[in-house]
């Protein structure tokens, strides 16, 4: 407590390691998170591949949809982990400039990646937390929430899992329910036909043959008759 009951504002460096300290903590909040759901995956994939044993068609379909969203929701996990490193990375730069400036400054990365980390449900209360503190110390401004976002993650789910649910039991039932994913059908290039170029290749080949023959044949009888003349004139000498 100070002199008059209040208690003293903390040094600026030593806030910023405090926030530090805090987000690391919720990164391994997080981590857990992820790690659970992951384990619920599994469980999911389990009984779909049991369901689809049964010929279940309708309970297999409802897993899949749990399973599309228990994905979405390990995205946005990993997601938030980035934006963590965004501001643990916007405070090492704080330290950077207090030691130069002797305050810390104003940063629009850390305000984007609080915004962002304020709507994760797992860690919200200690980032609202967070960003009152920073923004008293003059890093972020107010930051408004979106109520809307909630309505329309749940839409863009529906539409994803309509449009993912065959390719996630063809997935995990080995083919037996749903369908391929959709394959590339472009054509191979085909090779040039054979038939007229190498007709054509095959005469002027044979044609060559000819004329070597007939320049051999008359290589050798030139020879010939060049030593029958040899002969003759050994005779008559």
């Amino acid at each position: 407590m100070g002199l008059f009951g209040k208690t003293p504002e903390k040094p600026p460096k030593e806030l910023v390691n405090e926030w530090s300290l805090k987000i690391r903590k919720e990164m391994r909040v997080i981590d857990r998170q992820i790690r659970d759901i992951q384990r619920e995956e599994e469980k999911v994939k389990r009984s779909i591949k049991d369901a689809a044993k049964k010929g279940q068609k309708d309970v297999c379909v409802i897993l899949a949809k749990e399973l599309i969203r228990s994905r979405k929701a390990v995205s946005k996990l990993y997601a938030s982990k980035a934006h963590m490193n965004s501001v643990l990375m916007g405070m090492k730069n704080q330290l950077a400039v207090l030691r130069v400036a002797g305050s810390l400054q104003k940063s629009t990365e850390v305000m984007k990646a609080m915004q962002s980390l304020v709507k994760i449900p797992e860690i919200q209360a200690t980032m609202r937390e967070l960003s009152k503190e920073m923004m008293k110390a003059g890093i972020i401004e107010e930051m408004l929430e979106d109520t809307f976002e909630s309505m329309e993650d749940e839409e863009e789910m529906e539409e994803e899992a309509e449009m993912e649910i065959d390719k996630i039991l063809f997935e995990i039932t080995a083919g037996a329910l749903g369908k391929a994913p959709s394959k590339v059908t472009d054509a191979l290039p085909e090779p040039e036909p054979m038939g007229a170029a190498a007709a054509v290749d095959e005469e002027e080949d044979i044609e060559a043959m000819q004329k070597c023959t007939v320049c051999l044949f008359f290589c050798n009888g030139m020879f010939y008759l060049q030593n029958a003349k040899l002969n003759m004139c050994k005779y008559f000498m």
